[in-house]
């Protein structure tokens, strides 16, 4: 499909997901309220996703026994959800102990309990575990894995207990014994590996005042340094929205460092610009110099645009590195540009080139434009970007995609 053709469908897409068409819905008596949809219990046994727990499909491969004495202790994060009762029968805090993404799935997961059976909370028996107690490469070392049952133990409710786990996010739920049910969830890690294109919540931005900001503090109408002008000037453009934004979440993210000292990271599949091998070393670039790969294919020798204060110049990138990080965000400028932490980057994710994204986006802000940024502060990954990935990847050629993605779960 040719790429005007693709805006112009993209141009429908925008009004309908525009702040505007999220403002006042039908009045009463307009059409008729959808039927909740009936929970199926599941059976003994029986096991949501149908795929063994430790596979893609599920909550994915065990990636390592945590020691209170390890590094990833730092990991597991206290749960002290007064809706959920912990068991804790070692008396050592343990079972409260689990991931980010586990933690929030039990925290939606006692909402719907105590919705569902009044005057019952949820209750977990075992969380993460130190001791040795369950089968090797079990998720409970990991601070993966919950065994729950619901506070008065009354094991009638246990089938639907499963399926409103099915239902609060986690990604493997097994009805295992009549005593309980086990529930598993993907590492952060794996996780933060299927996002789009952000920043680590840590980065900073420049505004047109001079004053740094950090990202996860940037709202909609600030003016942050987007470029460099052909003098060397700085080019400053508004933020329309937010393309992602999750404060909490662990991300993976490349780690990029300039012989100049700049330090940025990124997702793997954001855009970032690079001059080529032989580029020099603080010359300013030539029109159409610089071309747009994805941070996860980066690599030293490679030059990017940055600046300490002064005009745009070109670094040559000397290390390339791993991190994980708190919180991801992916501002939307008008220019479609942004410098973060003294490097300029696109704004863009996931499609190969930073033009063809650039006129993709166009209708999104042509809408923010027109409505302000009202609504524009969102938490998540903006509808737009789901519906436009959804698009790419039934129109475009799959060479043009990256194979990461936008974030396709509901963290």
């Amino acid at each position: 499909m040719q790429l005007p053709t693709l805006v112009t469908c993209l141009a429908g897409c925008a009004f309908l997901l525009s702040p505007l068409s999220e403002g006042c819905g039908p009045g009463k008596g307009h059409g008729r309220r959808r039927a909740p949809r009936k929970l199926v219990p599941l059976i003994l046994k029986q096991f949501s996703p149908n795929v063994a727990e430790q596979t893609l499909g599920a909550s994915g491969k065990f990636e390592g026994k945590i020691t209170r004495n390890s590094e990833r202790f730092k990991e597991l994060i206290p749960n002290y959800n007064p809706d959920i009762i912990f068991k804790d029968e070692e008396n050592t805090g343990a079972d409260r102990l689990m991931t980010q993404r586990c933690k929030d799935k039990l925290n939606s997961l006692a909402i719907s309990v105590m919705n569902h059976w009044p005057g019952v909370r949820l209750r977990v028996t075992e969380g993460w575990d130190e001791d040795g107690h369950h089968s090797t490469n079990s998720l409970h070392y990991e601070g993966r894995a919950v065994d729950i049952t619901t506070s008065d133990r009354d094991r009638e409710k246990y089938a639907m207990l499963a399926r409103l786990a099915v239902e609060a996010g986690f990604d493997w739920v097994h009805y295992e014994s009549r005593a309980h049910i086990h529930c598993s969830v993907k590492s952060d890690h794996s996780v933060a590996a299927k996002s789009g294109g952000c920043f680590p919540g840590d980065a900073s931005v420049t505004l047109d005042s001079g004053a740094q900001k950090s990202i996860s503090d940037l709202r909609p109408g600030d003016r942050v340094l987007a470029s460099w002008g052909g003098d060397g000037g700085p080019v400053f453009s508004e933020v329309l929205t937010f393309l992602d934004r999750d404060p909490t979440t662990l991300r993976l993210f490349v780690a990029l460092q300039t012989e100049a000292g700049a330090r940025v990271s990124l997702t793997a599949a954001h855009l970032l610009f690079v001059s080529g091998r032989n580029c020099s070393e603080g010359a300013a670039p030539a029109p159409g110099a610089l071309r747009t790969v994805y941070a996860g294919d980066a690599q030293p020798g490679q030059c990017v645009l940055v600046s300490d204060g002064g005009p745009g110049r070109l670094s040559r990138i000397s290390r390339v590195s791993v991190r994980v990080s708190r919180g991801a965000f992916a501002p939307l400028t008008r220019q479609g540009t942004i410098v973060v932490d003294g490097v300029m980057a696109s704004c863009y994710a996931a499609v190969d080139q930073h033009w063809l994204a650039h006129w993709a986006f166009a209708p999104l802000r042509l809408v923010y434009s027109w409505a302000g940024n009202a609504g524009g502060n969102r938490a998540g990954v903006h509808r737009y970007s789901r519906v436009l990935h959804w698009l790419g990847r039934a129109l475009l050629d799959p060479g043009r995609l990256h194979p990461l993605g936008v974030a396709q779960d509901d963290t």
